[in-house]
């Protein structure tokens, strides 16, 4: 576990280029002292930091990364400026919005954090500075209903726009002793069922909103790291060394994609029929079928790519360990 952690402080769990196949699921020690949560700065050099997660307020994209930074785009992705205020510095892991304006990222420390101002401004919510059981997902229904997880299992839920969040006692997976598993995304179908791509090749389904889950094995041993619903029904679920994996009976059998990467995935989006992904080693996938097949190329530049957005145009905006991607940088083969 305490390899895992490390990890996780760096770059969360993508961003390692030596990054194991497994993780431990025993609880590390806490640290002796808790941090002091404080306001993340205003930076010159914010569009370089690194960059976990990205999500539509409406037209505008808002990214979320490392010291609590947040940049919004109001032009496509073409230029980026950092939100007036955050209240904390740590990592910020995921972002999801309700609508133009209602919003809500999570990261290190268990925080959540929320906006009604588009980004802008954010306000804390909630903070867990005695354990750093980290939260690496966090999806809204509505501007009420949300759900969050993270480490060991841990799911959070919400019916009141984030004024009250409820821990939901996991089941034990099959096999298992506890429900220890770490959820490491989460996606939602056409029909409101959520998902949480998780280690150990699981998938994770809720019909309910969060409050109740169940196990969905797909025959793959290592880590889920993102996943897509796409709007014909199937399911991906994507992870560590270019594993992908397809389902279209709602994840009662899954399919391995050859992906012809063994880089692993971080991120997938969907812009119209196409399928973007991209991974470490500047790992970049589009699929124009349903995820069905995929074609594969690599940037020169090799830049573990962290986050990806569709934006109207069609095309894509990308994020890094190293904040913004220029578009058009350095030939990628799109």
């Amino acid at each position: 576990m305490r390899m895992f952690r490390s990890l996780l402080v760096g770059c969360v769990v993508a961003l390692v280029a030596a990054m194991p196949v497994t993780f431990a699921a025993a609880p590390a020690d806490p640290p002796a002292v808790a941090p002091v949560v404080t306001a993340a700065a205003r930076v010159s050099y914010a569009g370089q930091a690194m960059m976990l997660g990205v999500a539509h307020a409406g037209p505008r994209l808002v990214a979320v990364g490392d010291h609590g930074i947040v940049l919004l785009s109001d032009d496509g992705g073409r230029t980026h400026r950092q939100a007036a205020a955050v209240p904390v510095d740590v990592t910020l892991t995921s972002v999801s919005f309700a609508d133009n304006l209602h919003g809500w990222a999570v990261g290190h420390w268990g925080v959540i954090l929320h906006t009604e101002d588009g980004g802008e401004t954010w306000a804390l919510q909630r903070k867990d500075t005695q354990t750093d059981r980290p939260l690496f997902a966090v999806r809204f229904f509505d501007a009420r209903n949300g759900v969050a997880v993270g480490l060991w299992s841990l799911v959070l839920v919400t019916d009141d726009g984030g004024a009250h969040w409820s821990p939901v006692n996991m089941p034990v997976p099959e096999g298992a002793k506890h429900a220890d598993l770490n959820l490491f995304g989460l996606f939602v179908d056409g029909h409101e069922r959520i998902f949480a791509p998780a280690e150990k090749g699981m998938v994770l389904r809720s019909e309910d909103r969060g409050r109740h889950w169940t196990y969905l094995a797909t025959g793959y041993k290592g880590s889920f790291w993102t996943g897509l619903a796409t709007p014909d029904g199937a399911l991906l679920a994507a992870g560590l060394r270019g594993s992908l994996y397809r389902s279209t009976d709602d994840g009662a059998s899954w399919q391995r994609v050859d992906t012809h990467s063994t880089s692993s995935i971080t991120a997938l989006a969907q812009a119209g029929a196409r399928i973007f992904g991209v991974g470490l080693d500047g790992l970049q996938l589009r699929s124009d079928d349903s995820g069905m097949t995929f074609q594969s190329s690599v940037r020169q530049d090799r830049l573990p790519l962290t986050a990806v957005a569709a934006v109207q145009d069609g095309g894509v905006v990308l994020y890094s360990k190293q904040g913004v991607v220029p578009a058009g940088g350095d030939g990628s083969g799109r």
